[in-house]
């Protein structure tokens, strides 16, 4: 049998990507157990008690990754020591792993060390989940630009009239070296782009 796991952000808006990844991996739609919220170490996680108590010997619990798994390294060789223990194989990147196989026993005794991908891949999924948190609240409104379109406007014909060098620019805006040359080019590439045709 195949049980499927992920844990999904509290929005819910990468929940259904998820479960149609697990379909594709042969999944059945009502063996999918679904956990909300990617950050917080004490947070329950009852879908997950529910795929591990769901699976016996020789089924197969799969998830999309392993960052869609666990929350931790400690708690991913926590789970894993768990599956390999009940003889259950764990599906991860699509491809099987079976505790008994001399290839897959390897994987699960690999899965206790600490792997950058993975660690990599919580820290993203923590990110997305805070920046979800911050957006449903409304205090996350994205970057807004530094200058408006005037002062965008202002600097490059500064710098093109030679009234003003970049180090001038960098003082006179409150900006970094790389930030002008942004904005000149931005401005830059705003001004040679064609006019759009007038209606009549």
């Amino acid at each position: 049998m195949l049980i499927g796991y992920a844990r999904c952000a509290s929005s819910g808006d990468d929940e259904q990507v998820e479960r149609d990844q697990l379909v594709k991996l042969g999944v059945e739609p009502g063996q999918i157990h679904v956990d909300h919220g990617l950050s917080g170490i004490d947070r329950p996680r009852p879908a997950l008690a529910a795929a591990l108590g769901a699976v016996s010997a020789r089924d197969t619990l799969v998830v999309t990754s392993l960052d869609r798994l666990a929350r931790s390294v400690p708690d991913l060789s926590d789970i894993t020591a768990d599956l390999s223990r009940r003889d259950v194989l764990l599906m991860f990147d699509g491809v099987v792993h079976d505790p008994k196989d001399p290839i897959g026993e390897t994987v699960f005794s690999m899965l206790s060390t600490t792997f950058a991908q993975f660690e990599s891949g919580l820290l993203r999924l923590r990110l997305h989940e805070s920046v979800a948190q911050r957006k449903a609240s409304g205090a996350f409104k994205g970057r807004k630009p530094k200058l408006t379109p005037e002062q965008q406007a202002e600097m490059f014909d500064l710098y093109e009239r030679h009234e003003s060098s970049v180090p001038e620019l960098m003082k006179r805006f409150s900006l970094s070296q790389p930030a002008v040359y942004q904005y000149l080019t931005r401005e830059r590439t705003l001004r040679s782009s064609p006019e759009p045709p007038l209606d009549h």
